[in-house]
């Protein structure tokens, strides 16, 4: 089995360590022999729909999230909502999350449009949310992961959130909620990066991929996650 990945601005949109969550997919996938193409998507590159697997999309500064929004939607949008609605996975960190919502209106400069797929929308606060966070997940699961953002984000009532905030601020601060999950999109704030250290988040989104690709009778073999264990259970513990 092979699957494609999709780097979404990696010269643009990467900051915090958010490069390992495209490592850490690509290890997990060649420990079970499953090859992964990884291809960077920089700006003027379209995204055919039926090409990716899974696209990964990173946070930057304000700055580099204008560089690039204007791309994201003309050359590269029509592409990810149809493969999107399809199935394909997605994740997007911190200016990729608020990206994928409806628009993020930074303190200066013209609200910047996002493509919509979570229904949510993003708006630059005064604090900046900074630290360790731990969320509880629907089905009991915990996520841990490192925040450092401004931009308040507010998901529509129907949104179910990646999580429930532990310790830290998540999308807002105010809510108790962090990211969002819409189908196999994943929006979320937690750099650190996210995926080594939450290895049930990885194969998640690993399987989900396979699913997409190869349909849903795949499925992944169990690795030895002690060390990515107590990884997890090590950053869960911290108390700031």
């Amino acid at each position: 089995m092979k699957l494609t990945l999709g780097h979404l601005y990696p010269n643009h949109m990467n900051i915090y360590g958010d490069r390992g969550n495209v490592l850490t997919l690509y290890q997990r996938a060649l420990w079970r022999g499953i090859e992964m193409d990884i291809i960077s998507l920089e700006p003027g590159m379209p995204v055919p729909a039926d090409q990716f697997d899974i696209l990964f999309m990173g946070g930057g500064q304000d700055t580099q999230q204008i560089k690039v929004c204007h791309d994201l939607q003309t050359l590269k949008g029509e592409g990810i909502r149809e493969a999107a609605s399809q199935g394909m996975v997605i994740l997007a960190i911190c200016g990729g999350y608020q990206l994928m919502g409806h628009y993020y209106k930074p303190h200066d400069g013209d609200q910047l449009p996002g493509l919509g797929l979570i229904d949510a929308y993003t708006i630059a606060g005064s604090k900046r949310f900074i630290g360790n966070v731990s969320l509880k997940r629907p089905d009991g699961q915990t996520v841990v992961g490192f925040e450092n953002h401004s931009g308040l984000t507010y998901l529509a009532k129907d949104v179910t959130p990646l999580g429930s905030v532990i310790s830290g601020y998540g999308n807002n601060g105010e809510d108790g909620y962090e990211g969002a999950v819409v189908g196999n999109i994943y929006g979320t704030y937690l750099h650190g990066s996210l995926l080594p250290k939450n290895p049930q988040l990885a194969d998640e989104l690993l399987l989900k991929a396979l699913h997409y690709r190869y349909g849903p009778k795949v499925i992944l073999e169990p690795l030895n996650n002690t060390l990515e264990v107590q990884a997890h259970q090590k950053a869960l513990a911290f108390k700031p």
